[in-house]
């Protein structure tokens, strides 16, 4: 069980457990976000480097099926460089991703204290489960557990999340593919309005990582704002047990149903 299949040359099969709340035709964003950021990882570097900055845009709904993916190093560089990835699906394009990739070097001596307090621990939150009115897939293959809010009360919310399943089937997720795979809930976890009601979807999702997340819990902090002209902002942190680990942003279309 995993939320894709690997079929070569840069194909996957979409499982069921990519499918989002919205309809089971197409898949919640965390999955091919977490592609693409496994796709763009594994390009080649001349040197140890890290992903400081992931953007994802969203062309269209990622259906659940059979997905390609390719990534390239658009802007080379010796300390600094600028990747570019894209998803298809049905001969054309759902997602591309921008990233970019800085060598790592040891900055620990001058490492600032984060401005937030870590989060109480996992085992303080209360389990939750999938709202009714929202579509099986990927929220059932997630651990939830929530500190303050709940996927199904409008407003703020403090989560934990575990992905339960490998991104890929036969691999371990990596730190920054469970990162990637919890960012993208940020506008879900912290809904201001009654989804049976209206649409607030996200058309993109950045994240800057400070440092890539240790064990296999994410913690999501997130709030969600809305403007008089059908746009809206979701801002999360997202921790580890040990504290922040990076910062989230997802520009929202919202509208009445």
């Amino acid at each position: 069980m995993a939320f894709y299949e690997p079929l070569g040359e840069g194909r996957y099969a979409s499982t069921r457990h990519t499918a989002g709340p919205w309809t089971a035709d197409s898949q919640h964003m965390g999955p091919p976000t977490a592609l693409l950021a496994r796709e763009l990882a594994a390009l080649p570097a001349a040197a140890p480097s890290a992903l400081a900055r992931v953007t994802v845009e969203i062309l269209g709904p990622v259906p659940v099926a059979e997905l390609s993916v390719s990534a390239e190093v658009e802007r080379p560089g010796r300390s600094v460089e600028l990747a570019r990835g894209e998803i298809r699906a049905g001969g054309r394009a759902v997602a591309r991703a921008s990233a970019w990739r800085i060598v790592t070097s040891d900055t620990s001596a001058v490492r600032t204290p984060d401005d937030v307090a870590p989060l109480a621990p996992p085992a303080a939150g209360t389990p939750i489960t999938r709202p009714d009115n929202w579509g099986p897939g990927y929220l059932d293959v997630m651990e939830w557990r929530a500190l303050t809010g709940s996927l199904d009360k409008p407003g703020p919310a403090t989560v934990w999340v575990r992905q339960t399943i490998p991104l890929v089937a036969g691999e371990e997720p990596t730190p920054l593919q469970r990162l990637l795979v919890v960012a993208d809930s940020g506008s879900g976890a912290s809904g201001l309005l009654d989804p049976r009601k209206w649409w607030f979807i996200n058309t993109e999702l950045t994240v800057h990582v400070i440092r890539e997340p240790e064990g296999e819990w994410i913690g999501l902090d997130a709030h969600s704002v809305i403007g008089p002209n059908g746009t809206g902002t979701a801002l999360s942190v997202l921790h580890d047990t040990h504290g922040a680990v990076a910062r989230g942003a997802q520009a929202l279309f919202v509208r009445e149903r």
